[in-house]
């Protein structure tokens, strides 16, 4: 056998090697309504997003708390002048703009995206999904 013929013979088994294998073939659908459920609450991860809502639902309220109860009156302290900060407000053309409830929500926001944030890159980091 010549030199050309054996890097050929070679080459094929290299090709052999690197041609991807099919697919196995896809599971068959459940049958039944409890099965189909079941396929359902896996696949979407139902269970794992309902907590998440809860979760979030309380860390909302959670941080609310935190910054109604103690971030406005530290930042009361200086403007003493004014009372409770979140109820705050400014009067014009006889409508009230409630600027201490909403400088509230905009406090409570940055928190729980920054709480949010920090999650996130934790997950990232350990390789959560």
């Amino acid at each position: 056998m010549s030199a050309n013929a054996e890097m050929l013979d070679e080459l094929r088994k290299i090709r052999e090697l690197l041609t991807p294998k099919p697919a196995p073939p896809a599971a068959p659908e459940p049958k039944g309504l409890s099965a189909e459920f079941k396929a359902f609450l896996k696949n979407y991860k139902v269970l794992g997003l309902a907590v998440a809502f809860i979760l979030g639902v309380y860390l909302g309220a959670l941080v609310q708390a935190l910054v109604k109860d103690l971030v406005l009156p530290l930042i009361g302290i200086p403007l003493s002048g004014l009372g409770d900060f979140s109820t705050y407000y400014y009067t014009f053309a006889a409508q009230k703009f409630m600027i201490g409830d909403f400088m509230a929500a905009v406090i409570t926001f940055i928190i729980v995206a920054f709480i949010i944030f920090l999650i996130v890159k934790l997950a990232k980091r350990y390789k959560i999904d």
